[in-house]
């Protein structure tokens, strides 16, 4: 255990880190080597992990292809976020922050890049007029939970799973911090949650897309590992939401796709065609 009185100095400079990424974490952005991406036989590319960001845009696509969408025909390669491979040239091309998940759209004139995980949602919901409500009060309420997610769900990342699950010791300070953040996030989804079937009304939406991996994962286990020590069933509206969509079969289909960790049945690295959820 090192000191736990840390004063900082006049100028950062950087610092071993340790933790599960340590090794690929630097202060500088761009590419560490040249590597050019894998293109497949369909217009929209993925390129991604089954982390919580990336399994909202396979659970999109999936969802869209159940709604019989024969243009969201996907290919997903699968980034090792853990081995620097959104580090190579190619993929700091598609998204200069270095995150998954991207995507390039080869549909129009020229390829088109969409990065961001929320700006992937919108854009896939307007491309194929699904999920994304047009009349304005529906429309800006999904909005208004998507960019909720956008913004909370680092706390609970960054913050909680890393000084919880992966940072190399354990400190109170920051543990409770983040614990005491994660938990008023799933009460404020939990009261809305208790007048809503849906996140952001009766209609299944790109919100509940971008919550359910995140906050829905945390409450059945799936994330962190945390479930006990947050005493998620206090969350009883999040729980009956998040086993609701659970069921969906699109649901269960994009979350195996870039998986390659848990369970094996529910792994797929690379998705290059419907058969391969099979």
């Amino acid at each position: 255990m090192t000191d736990s009185t840390y004063v900082p100095p006049t100028v950062w400079a950087p610092a071993a880190s340790g933790g599960k990424f340590a090794n690929i974490n630097r202060p500088v952005a761009g590419a560490t080597h040249d590597k050019a991406l894998p293109v497949g036989k369909h217009p929209l590319q993925l390129y991604s992990l089954a982390t919580p960001n990336g399994v909202k845009v396979t659970i999109m696509l999936e969802e869209l292809l159940a709604l019989g969408h024969a243009g969201a025909e996907y290919d997903a390669w699968l980034v090792r976020i853990d081995e620097g491979a959104q580090f190579s040239s190619g993929f700091v091309d598609i998204n200069p922050n270095s995150k998954i998940p991207a995507m390039v759209d080869h549909s129009g004139s020229k390829p088109l890049r969409v990065f961001e995980s929320g700006s992937i949602l919108v854009y896939l919901a307007e491309k194929f007029d699904a999920f994304l409500p047009k009349e304005i009060v529906a429309r800006t309420e999904t909005m208004n939970w998507l960019f909720w997610q956008m913004g909370s769900a680092p706390f609970v990342g960054g913050g909680f799973g890393h000084f919880y699950a992966y940072a190399p010791e354990k400190y109170e300070y920051p543990i409770n911090r983040y614990a005491m953040e994660t938990k008023r996030q799933l009460d404020v989804l939990d009261r809305q949650l208790a007048t809503n079937r849906f996140v952001a009304g009766d209609e299944y939406t790109i919100a509940d897309m971008a919550i359910w991996p995140w906050y829905g994962g945390m409450v059945l286990g799936k994330l962190y590992e945390a479930a006990e020590f947050l005493s998620v069933h206090e969350y009883k509206n999040v729980l009956r939401w998040a086993d609701e969509i659970n069921a969906r079969p699109a649901v269960i289909r994009g979350r195996k796709v870039n998986r390659v960790f848990g369970n094996p049945d529910e792994q797929l690295a690379e998705r290059h065609d419907a058969a391969d959820l099979d």
